[in-house]
């Protein structure tokens, strides 16, 4: 299990567009069929990863408690499947199934939608205002596996009850931490350098 911290997409970025599978639908879904919200939440996650399998629950929960609200959500996994099978799209669908997701969960095959959003790890989290521009980047909270902080979601929760609100947020926030997107081999981005 590799720590790996978010990249901390600058504030203000416009929402990069894309158009991937859901797994769970089997639609085409694109930004544009997101972006009727209040606010866009778009999760980079995959089926394996144990920083996901502590959240994924409160991830969940999350999309649902805000969607009455105008939050649109998305999960999106990149993963190289030909490495890690247990991220394969059979087993994205049982995720999403097993935890009820309410929200698409789109597999990026080329990992190109990643890269566009400079994703690093999993989970990381990207909270866009009705704009589709870019007002949180970070961590869903203090828990980690095995540092026994309960999964409360609170820093999201505050971001998302914040921009909900029209309040600005402010720029000094927490990043993600996870293991590390599992890239194709060559396909490494070019931002960890």
């Amino acid at each position: 299990m590799s720590l790996t911290p978010s990249t901390m997409l600058e504030l203000g970025h416009t929402a990069p567009t894309f158009a991937l599978p859901d797994v769970i639908s089997g639609q085409t879904i694109t930004l544009s069929d997101l972006s009727d919200g209040r606010a866009l939440l778009v999760l980079f996650i995959c089926s394996h990863c144990p920083f996901v399998k502590l959240v994924e629950q409160e991830l969940a929960h999350i999309a649902a408690d805000y969607a009455e609200k105008g939050l649109k959500t998305v999960a999106i996994s990149a993963n190289d499947v030909d490495t890690y099978e247990e991220d394969s799209p059979a087993k994205m669908k049982e995720q999403a199934q097993a935890l009820a997701f309410s929200f698409p969960y789109c597999y990026d095959e080329t990992q190109e939608v990643a890269k566009s959003y400079r994703a690093a790890c999993t989970p990381d989290l990207y909270l866009f205002d009705a704009d589709l521009k870019l007002v949180y980047r970070g961590q869903l909270d203090d828990a980690r596996p095995g540092n026994n902080q309960p999964v409360t979601g609170k820093d999201l929760r505050g971001a998302i009850d914040a921009t909900l609100a029209g309040q600005a947020l402010s720029p000094d926030q927490s990043p993600a931490t996870g293991c590390n997107i599992k890239w194709k081999p060559g396909n490494e981005p070019d931002y960890f350098g």
